[in-house]
């Protein structure tokens, strides 16, 4: 058995979402997907899986990560990103990075070669510099769609044709053939924000977290309360030390947890047997699964 799950974001996803948007947001979710699973299906690593799998998502300007990033009120793309191997519960992670095309190649990179755990500005570009990753202008993000919407977000409006407006972030969690978990997630951030801010994404526990034997999970939402709650680990931690199921772990997350402190949100697992669950309390997320049983969905509101 091995199983694989990707998400792109959630939020405010209108049920009337015009159907060639629809399509396109279905066509790079399936394409993330249907890449990772391919090697999962040839015996690669979960981990490979889901560096595969964002890395995907990140170039595609439909998504809040990579080339499709969010702008900060000033203007400027800066990029978030973290991975663990659920092996050796080893993670990495970079924050507030400009010039990274690929910020998920950098945290693992930081995860892989470095003996810390998070790096974040200057210094993990210096780090990419040091390793040869190439560094790009920080115009590279600031796509046409991403200035529209932050001028929305300023003057108050939401017209943007990229949602979710505010909030979104791509993450993919795997379960491999040898029984391995990873997860990994990377993000651009909320629209508008203040410059240096930092959300759940890259902080493990937060927004990312995998342990074998147990589960993988990234989250996506309103990361300040993702943070507040320890998310990832705590649903980690009610399926280890309490026996609920993944599904009972992630309801209880969005709705007593993040849910009462008023923030929203969505998430994607894997446990160990490689069971998935895809829940969210908004109205919609970019999601796709597949597993070794012939399993392969792809939705984007409920």
């Amino acid at each position: 058995m091995h199983s694989l799950v990707v998400h792109g974001g959630t939020g405010a996803i209108p049920a009337n979402l015009p159907e060639a948007q629809r399509t396109a947001y279905a066509a790079g979710i399936g394409s993330a997907l249907d890449a990772a699973f391919d090697l999962l299906e040839r015996g690669g690593s979960s981990l490979d899986a889901v560096t595969t799998a964002v890395r995907i998502l990140e170039d595609d300007a439909l998504f809040n990560a990579g080339r499709g990033a969010a702008l900060s009120s000033e203007g400027v793309a800066e990029l978030d990103a973290a991975i663990m191997d659920g092996r050796d519960r080893r993670a990495g992670s970079v924050a507030g990075v400009r010039h990274i095309k690929n910020p998920i190649d950098l945290a693992r990179l930081v995860m892989e070669q470095t003996r810390h755990v998070m790096l974040i500005g200057q210094g993990a570009e210096e780090l990419a510099i040091e390793a040869g990753l190439p560094l790009i202008s920080n115009h590279y993000f600031r796509t046409d769609e991403r200035r529209r919407q932050l001028e929305a977000e300023q003057q108050g409006r939401s017209v943007s044709e990229l949602v979710p407006a505010a909030h979104g972030t791509v993450g993919a969690v795997a379960f491999d053939q040898m029984g391995n978990l990873a997860a990994a997630t990377s993000t651009g951030g909320m629209a508008n924000k203040r410059p240096g801010r930092v959300g759940d994404t890259p902080i493990i526990g937060a927004g990312t977290y995998a342990k074998n034997g147990v589960c993988a999970v990234s989250c996506t939402g309103h990361g300040e309360y993702f943070i507040r709650c320890a998310a990832a680990h705590h649903i980690v931690a009610a399926v280890e030390y309490r026996g609920m199921t993944l599904q009972q772990a992630a309801q209880e997350l969005l709705e007593r947890e993040i849910g009462k402190f008023g923030g929203y949100g969505g998430l994607i697992a894997i446990d160990a047997h490689g069971q998935i669950v895809m829940e969210f309390s908004t109205s919609g997320m970019f999601r796709g699964a597949r597993d070794s049983n012939g399993l392969r969905t792809i939705g984007i509101t409920r």
